[in-house]
């Protein structure tokens, strides 16, 4: 067999021939049948119990929170989202959303229904189920199984095979450790549910948070969607269906509570606010009434007012007093500088009445006093009275200007300090107006503040209570109609796939390590200049491997008959001389060189040829096994040590229907067969030999292992070469090549032996090499 392979290994390149390497790998094609056969046949088991995984998904879209509040950017005008899905996808798929989808659902709690084969997991028990022990103080998983009897319940703790039995069909009226209580459900009919048994499984919370956060896969719709697809597999559609819509439900609330969340916030904040703003103004109004109680204001503006005109009006009434002053200075000073007949001016402006009337009494004296003087005497009693009353007036007028100037005074006095103290009281004015606008604009900023406050605390509760989602559903959980695993047809594909490729990738690897011949394209690939002339089928399961019948018709008969016809052609063409020297040797030991020799000059002999069979191999003889000689009989080596033995003696017949075919053995094995071969008497036997025998087959020893062969080789009209398939390493063929080459051996052909009956080509003949021959261990 060609092996295409292994050329690397020989550092040889040659072009492949593709027609070969098909029909090398043909030869197998049982092997390639059973591997499809048994490929389908476990395709079909494994479509008939495989559990049918079924592809269920939703879509939704994300909303964005500042839709329609924010002026067109340019994220709108080139139609991008300002929604980071990214972000959105990592939150779906956050192990807080998905703890949460796994408490809501107590997916940590899996049910599943025994089949004949398989065991299916399913949504819920057909049975009234009620799970005693909390999801969080499952620490480790445990299985449970509910066998379905006609009489009752038969429950099993897998992990520590304790079994218990209940006589009816519910747990409830029966003490045990179990951590649930199950019955029967009315709504199912019993005979469904009769003889099945049924697995629970308690696994940590953890545990399935982290088993559905890498089952659900949360993806795109595309580069500029807003929609999110939401899938995940699983056996059981309707629990595939809960777990995307409460994963979507999850998801919403978690958006809503995170945006009611900012407004609780901002309401209780406001609230806290509030207290603080209140005691804020009430601190700031009590600071303001102490501010005008102190003060004494009522109201800046008016007070400011008044303060003027009480200024102005106090002003004017010290006017007035001034002149009433200097009015009773100017009278006192006529009194006292004018004389006895002088008058005192009248309505002058004084405002005392006593005064004024004194004065026109006075002047009414004077006149009186001039009049009664000018008519009477200086002593007259009357003009004498008259001066008297005058007088008295004028000390009267005197006294009563002085008493008058002094009210005026003291009047006068009052008013400028009251003038003082309003003069005082309107120059503070624009400090406690700069003080009062400073307490005003505090407070009116408190107020503005709680006003604001308490808009955006409204805005804050109405944000609370109508709340928009996060989220828009565009598709609910929809469940694929027929399963996505497993496909017949990509099972079954890959099955025949698998059935072509596994014996071709066993015999690739063969192929790739194999180093032996195999037929005589091998051997014509590492030296095509050397000829094959024969390839001898494999016979060993055959007794009878000897030419023993010249008429035999058996495929051994036949292919040592062409390999006689091959070596014919090979053997030069001399002139005077009769008899032909043919030499079969091989590389090593066990490759069949005795077998090939022996057969070779028995094919010879029947076609009336005399032929003589020499043993040359001198170390290990093995000729004598296929005649049942002794190894001891006198042979070549005792011809070779022995002068005086004739070479005629040692002759054998061993085959009776071959006549003119003799034998010489080996004889007794020498100590030095080299130095035998060398001293002259075997070329002699040689040339002796071929004027009595049309053929000299000689079998020599192996040429790797020792050098018998190559010191008598150029005794050889033509050398064959045996190798043996499934036996010859290739490698070995580079020392033949060279001995052939550097002319070691002469004239040099290949024998290929043991091909097999679909190895051997090239001859068209179709012996049927399935038989064999028994041990092949000959030199």
């Amino acid at each position: 067999m060609e092996n295409q392979f292994n050329n690397s290994f020989f550092g040889e390149e040659d072009k492949i021939d593709i027609k070969q390497v098909v029909r090398q790998y043909l030869s197998y094609w049982p092997w390639f049948m059973v591997a499809v056969v048994v490929s389908l046949l476990s395709a079909y088991a494994y479509l008939r119990y495989a559990p049918r995984i079924y592809e269920t998904y939703s879509k939704v879209k994300v909303l964005d929170e500042s839709e329609g509040l924010e002026l067109p950017t340019s994220a709108l005008i080139f139609k991008r989202s300002n929604i980071n899905l990214e972000n959105e996808i990592e939150i779906l798929s956050s192990f807080l959303i998905m703890n949460r989808v796994v408490r809501q659902l107590n997916l940590n709690t899996v049910f599943y229904e025994e089949g004949t084969i398989q065991t299916s997991q399913i949504d819920k028990l057909p049975l009234d189920f009620l799970q005693k022990i909390k999801s969080d103080s499952i620490t480790k998983t445990s299985s449970y199984r509910v066998l379905v009897k006609s009489k009752g319940f038969q429950i099993t703790n897998l992990d520590t095979d304790k079994v218990f039995n209940f006589k009816e069909h519910s747990t409830f009226s029966q003490n045990h450790t179990l951590p649930f209580e199950i019955k029967l459900n009315t709504n199912i009919p019993f005979v469904d549910i009769e003889d099945t048994a049924y697995n629970i499984v308690f696994k940590t919370v953890k545990d399935a948070t982290l088993t559905l956060k890498s089952r659900v896969i949360v993806e795109a719709v595309g580069d500029r969607s807003d929609i999110l697809k939401l899938s995940v597999k699983g056996e059981s559609r309707e629990l595939s269906e809960k777990i995307l819509n409460t994963l979507t439900e999850v998801f919403n609330q978690d958006g809503i509570k995170d945006r009611q969340l900012v407004s609780e916030r901002t309401i209780d904040f406001i609230d806290g606010r509030f207290k603080l703003l209140a005691k804020e103004l009430d601190s700031i109004e009590i600071g303001r009434q102490g501010f005008k109680q102190d003060n004494n204001i009522v109201d800046i503006q008016t007070d400011a007012q008044i303060g003027l005109e009480q200024r102005t009006k106090s002003e004017e009434e010290v006017f007035a007093l001034e002149n009433q002053l200097e009015l009773s200075e100017l009278l006192i000073n006529s009194l006292t500088n004018d004389s006895e007949s002088g008058l005192l001016p009248v309505n002058i402006g004084i405002e005392n009445v006593s005064v004024n009337s004194l004065i026109l009494e006075y002047n009414t004296a004077v006149i009186n006093r001039d009049k009664v003087i000018s008519s009477g005497g200086k002593n007259n009693p009357v003009v004498q009275l008259a001066i008297t009353e005058v007088q008295n007036l004028k000390s009267n007028i005197d006294r009563s200007l002085k008493s008058y100037s002094a009210q005026v005074k003291a009047s006068l006095s009052q008013l400028k300090s009251k003038n003082r103290m309003l003069a005082g009281r309107v120059s503070q004015i624009p400090e406690q107006e700069r003080l009062f606008k400073a307490i005003d604009r505090q407070q009116k900023i408190k107020e503005s503040l709680y006003l604001l406050l308490l808009q955006k605390r409204e805005e804050a509760a109405i944000n609370l209570a109508i709340t928009e989602p996060s989220i828009k559903v565009v598709e609910s959980a929809l469940s694929g109609i027929r399963p996505i695993s497993p496909k017949p047809s990509i099972v079954y594909a890959g099955a025949l796939m698998a059935g072509l490729l596994i014996p071709f990738g066993i015999l690739y690897l063969l192929f790739m390590l194999d180093t032996k011949l195999h037929s005589k394209e091998d051997i014509n690939t590492i030296t095509s200049k050397i000829p094959v002339i024969g390839e001898i089928p494999d016979l060993r399961k055959k007794k009878d491997i000897i030419f023993n019948d010249p008429n035999d018709r058996t495929p051994l008969a036949e292919s040592f008959r062409i390999l006689s016809s091959n070596v014919d052609f090979i053997l030069p063409v001399k002139d005077g001389e009769k008899g032909k020297v043919i030499y079969c040797t091989s590389t090593i030991k066990g490759e069949g060189k005795t077998y090939v020799s022996l057969n070779l000059s028995l094919a010879l002999s029947s076609i009336n040829k005399k032929v003589l069979l020499i043993g040359a191999d001198l170390r290990n003889p093995q000729i004598h096994t296929h005649i049942s000689e002794d190894k001891q009989k006198p042979g070549l080596s005792n011809y070779l040590h022995d002068v005086n033995y004739s070479w005629q003696d040692a002759l054998i017949n061993g085959f009776e229907k071959h006549p003119n075919h003799h034998i010489i053995l080996s004889g007794s094995i020498p100590p030095n067969p080299a130095h035998l071969l060398t001293n002259g008497r075997f070329k002699k036997l040689i040339d002796e030999a071929k004027e009595v025998y049309d053929y000299v087959v000689v079998d020599t020893a192996p040429t790797i292992l020792v050098t018998d062969t190559m010191l008598i080789s150029q005794l050889a009209d033509a050398t064959i070469y045996i190798t043996r398939a499934n036996y010859t390493e290739k490698n070995l063929l580079n020392f033949s090549k060279e001995l052939s080459e550097n002319g070691k051996l002469k004239n040099m052909a290949y024998v290929l032996n043991s091909v097999g009956a679909k190895k051997s080509q090239g001859y068209g003949y179709n012996y049927g090499y399935g038989y064999g021959y028994g041990s092949m261990d000959d030199a």
